[in-house]
């Protein structure tokens, strides 16, 4: 068993995993697109849309697609453990890119170097780095 999180746009989602894929954080390794291939469309807008993507980078697998029916993201994050504060900052400063930092990095009560962002896509990212101190 594996747990994947399944993120859902309504037509952003080849822009989305181009730029998840520009912040370092991987690449696109499948993708079906809606009414191409012989894959079905619900309806004309979804055609030539991701109808599911696999997007695989070191430590990271998440699925993705474009739907009409898609609902907002919320309530869900991912959450990256990271190794270093200089990669921490510089894929926070990545991701947050057009985006909302809602928690800065910083030292946490916990004790670990963290921040949290929704990017431009509305996807919220927590970043955790936890140093050997």
């Amino acid at each position: 068993m594996q747990l994947s999180n399944y993120l859902f746009f309504t037509d952003t989602c080849d822009q989305a995993l181009s730029f998840y894929a520009e912040c370092g954080l991987g690449r696109v390794v499948e993708v079906l697109r809606h009414g191409v291939g012989g894959m079905p469309a619900k309806s004309e807008a979804l055609i030539g849309k991701v109808m599911h993507a696999r997007f695989e980078g070191p430590g990271l697998l998440f699925h993705a697609s474009d739907n009409d029916d898609a609902e907002p993201m919320r309530g869900s994050a991912h959450l990256l453990a990271m190794d270093d504060r200089a990669s921490t900052d510089r894929l926070f400063g990545a991701l947050g890119s057009g985006g909302v930092v809602t928690t800065p990095l910083g030292i946490q009560p916990w004790g670990d170097y963290y921040g949290k962002l929704t990017d431009r896509f509305g996807v919220q990212w927590m970043l955790n780095c936890h140093e050997d101190r």
